[in-house]
């Protein structure tokens, strides 16, 4: 039950991350990128919950369960 879980959250992350380099590249972001040296909070959380899903999604999909015979 665990691996068709841990590839939805490896595709969801994966798709976070591709929304967060997309975000950080707009122009809000290069307007907040020239005033405060980081890009906008939005694109930054977009980038670490994408990271975060696709490191669960992989533990799930990889680790073995406990109870299996």
């Amino acid at each position: 039950m665990n691996k068709p879980f841990g590839i939805a959250l490896v595709v969801v992350g994966v798709a976070l991350i591709v929304f967060g380099i997309s975000a950080s590249e707009s122009f809000s972001s290069d307007v907040s990128r020239f005033f405060t040296g980081t890009p906008t909070n939005h694109s930054v959380w977009l980038l670490v919950g994408g990271l975060g899903c696709a490191c669960a999604g992989l533990y799930l999909g990889f680790s073995r369960s406990s109870n299996t015979r």
